[in-house]
């Protein structure tokens, strides 16, 4: 298997005010391959959201190492894009605008007619046509987390990161998200890691469940490969 992500004895340490030190991971070893789900899920506080960042740049590792195709991993990049449960949406700007932020930003070097086409693309992809001259708070909160959705895969990341990203909806609306998510993925052939308390939702979503012991001093403690065919749907699987 060729290694994707790498993630090499891996050691986050905190340091508190007034002293002291919390070690919130230790040891941590996982490699994922090109195109596979993994959902890392374990109780609050053990550091899931921790080990997440660290793939995503955003916090680097106190020991250890990082890699994304053999490249430490130093800070954010567009090769790594993040949805996380707060939508993370400008509100002065449009279901469009704030995709076109994204890929004008990321995509400059594309000519105008091909980046607006991969705007338009992204918008039908997650089944917002009809909104996409809204504003944010003209919007559902599923609404908003598609548009998140559409606007970190419309860059091409090659990882597509995800903290707890329908923790926030009701049941029926993160039904329905876990399932487009789903399919983008399988037909796109995205590289996805994901944070998530939902157990059902990681046997839905995933190639492999990591489970992650209590903290401090987590570690893995077990590797859940899901062997459930693709496709796979909501009401057989859950």
């Amino acid at each position: 298997m060729s290694i994707f992500v790498g993630v090499d004895q891996v050691d986050k340490i905190f340091e508190l005010t007034g002293g002291g030190q919390y070690i919130a991971l230790k040891g941590i070893d996982l490699q994922i391959k090109k195109g596979e789900f993994v959902s890392l899920i374990g109780h609050s506080g053990c550091g899931k959201s921790t080990l997440l960042n660290m793939i995503a740049g955003l916090d680097l590792p106190t020991e250890g190492l990082v890699t994304l195709e053999g490249q430490r991993i130093k800070k954010p990049g567009p090769d790594r894009m993040v949805v996380f449960q707060n939508y993370s949406l400008l509100p002065w700007r449009t279901v469009r605008e704030n995709i076109a932020l994204a890929v004008d930003s990321v995509l400059h070097g594309m000519p105008a007619a091909e980046r607006k086409a991969i705007i338009d693309r992204h918008i039908d992809m997650v089944g917002l046509r009809p909104h996409a001259d809204k504003q944010p708070g003209m919007l559902s909160g599923g609404q908003k987390q598609r548009v998140a959705i559409a606007r970190a895969l419309a860059i091409r990341p090659k990882l597509l990161l995800l903290d707890e990203p329908f923790g926030a909806l009701d049941a029926l609306t993160r039904g329905n998200l876990q399932e487009q998510l789903m399919q983008i993925c399988e037909e796109n052939q995205v590289t996805a890691v994901m944070v998530t308390h939902d157990v059902d939702e990681a046997v839905l979503l995933s190639d492999r469940i990591v489970m992650l012991t209590n903290g401090p001093e987590s570690k893995i403690g077990d590797i859940l490969e899901v062997d459930i065919p693709r496709p796979r749907k909501r009401m057989e699987v859950v």
